[in-house]
């Protein structure tokens, strides 16, 4: 079997988080990395709505109605956690201030192309912060399934959704493995157990390069 949605974050957070990091997570997979900071990496967790020095999910026993993330997920902060508006938040990120972002995704193409705020025709309640994130963050990394809940390639050629980012994705990791964008191509990093190069490229739109 391909990776689950735990093992994805379980990986992404051992290839990415780096000590010193500031690093923001988006809603959906990617917050539940927050569950998955090797024990030997010292990160700080940014949310847009003004909290820095977030931790894992809480238990029922520390449930606060009152501190939630971007994403209006329960969440639990940390000693050394502050709090601030989200102007403040904001100024974080478009200064430059968040070394990786973890973000979901709807598409993403082989030049690093990024859509993941709406699907044409659909109501949305917001553009929500990945905008600036993509714009102001150092690395941008993407977790996300590999395909559509109908069975769609999520890497494509080109975005057909509208943008929130032109080439900003710097890896995507997706239940079948881990792959880096440069160059405007897609490099394979490594193959989830249990799936092979054939699959992946089967159940993607742009060239696979091994």
């Amino acid at each position: 079997m391909a990776w689950n949605k735990h093992e994805m974050c379980k990986i992404a957070a051992e290839a990415e988080f780096k000590n010193g990091q500031c690093v923001n997570l988006g809603i959906g997979i990617p917050t539940e990395m927050s569950n998955y900071i090797p024990s030997n990496i010292d990160i700080i967790l940014h949310s847009e709505n003004g909290l820095l020095g977030l931790g894992p999910y809480p238990s029922e026993t520390q449930l606060d109605p009152d501190l939630i993330n971007a994403g209006k997920e329960a969440v639990t902060i940390l000693s050394h956690g502050s709090y601030f508006d989200s102007a403040e938040s904001f100024a974080m990120v478009r200064g430059g201030h968040i070394d990786l972002t973890v973000l979901g995704a709807l598409q993403v193409s082989s030049s690093g192309d990024l859509s993941n705020w709406t699907i044409p025709g659909k109501m949305i309640k917001g553009m929500g912060g990945a905008m600036d994130l993509v714009a102001g963050a150092k690395r941008v990394v993407v977790v996300m399934e590999h395909t559509s809940k109908d069975g769609e390639p999520k890497i494509l050629n080109q975005c057909t959704f509208p943008l929130t980012g032109k080439r900003v994705v710097n890896r995507v990791i997706t239940e079948l493995g881990i792959f880096d964008i440069r160059d405007d191509k897609i490099y394979v990093n490594q193959i989830a157990n249990g799936t092979s190069l054939d699959e992946i490229r089967a159940k993607t739109e742009a060239l696979i390069y091994s």
